[in-house]
């Protein structure tokens, strides 16, 4: 178990899946990994391993189709071997580092790579949907390279549980890849979404997925995620973070 006891996880069914591959879908800018890792939950069928738990998440509650559901929840599957976690709210800044370590200490174990999704603020439309990769280990960035992913380029920073996990994962020695697309800096997009899974997730992870009800629904999408959004924009500001500054991704 992890060694901080406000976070946790609770898992409420047996994993089926050996050694998968953990996609991170929490909320950032452009809410991409959200949207990305939501659809890949539903069309894959994933069934939830379990809830991460914390005193330091908001005392809150959320529901999905008329049912109360955990606020945090981790998916798996066997085929393909994937796992996702996705949460409904924002991670609050105090959350990130005990969420960050829980991850790595109650789940670390349990698969076998990990890809973290972030966006970058586009600078023009048709920027949206520019993805470079950053990777761990050796064999990660040439998977990357293999499944068409350009590496990214000079220097930069990853902030917010994204970057947490990151830095934690370099440091436990968990394989793990960064994929960074060029997003809507202002309001959910499902358009940026839809590329990191065509262009980046499918032939990096192996698995197929229907993203055109992403386009078809894009304006539903956008007004779902909204409130999540605003509520993230709150959190940035709170800490001084500036998503236009070059070279930070968030």
């Amino acid at each position: 178990m992890t060694q901080n006891p406000s976070t946790s996880f609770e898992q409420t069914s047996e994993l089926r899946a050996g050694a998968p591959t953990l996609i991170e879908g929490l909320p950032g800018l452009g809410l991409v990994a959200s949207i990305a890792v939501d659809q890949i939950t539903k069309q894959l069928e994933l069934d939830q391993y379990g809830t991460i738990v914390s005193d330091d998440f908001p005392s809150v509650a959320t529901f999905d189709e008329g049912r109360v559901r955990d606020t945090v929840r981790v998916y798996a599957g066997k085929d393909p071997a994937v796992m996702t976690l996705q949460s409904d709210i924002p991670i609050p800044p105090a959350a990130v580092d005990s969420l960050s370590q829980c991850v790595l200490q109650d789940l670390g174990e349990e698969f076998e790579r990990a890809v973290f999704l972030a966006g970058a603020p586009a600078e023009s439309k048709d920027e949206i949907g520019e993805i470079v990769g950053v990777a761990t280990t050796d064999r990660l960035e040439t998977a990357l390279t293999d499944s068409g992913i350009t590496l990214a380029e000079g220097s930069g920073v990853i902030s917010g549980i994204t970057g947490a996990l990151l830095a934690d994962c370099y440091h436990d020695n968990v394989p793990a890849a960064l994929l960074i697309v060029r997003s809507n800096p202002y309001i959910p997009d499902p358009t940026a979404a839809r590329a990191i899974v065509e262009d980046a997730l499918e032939p990096l992870v192996e698995f197929d997925i229907d993203t055109q009800e992403l386009l078809e629904q894009a304006e539903e999408i956008q007004e779902q995620n909204q409130q999540i959004a605003e509520q993230l924009q709150q959190y940035q500001q709170q800490q001084g973070q500036q998503p236009s500054i070059s070279g930070m991704y968030q």
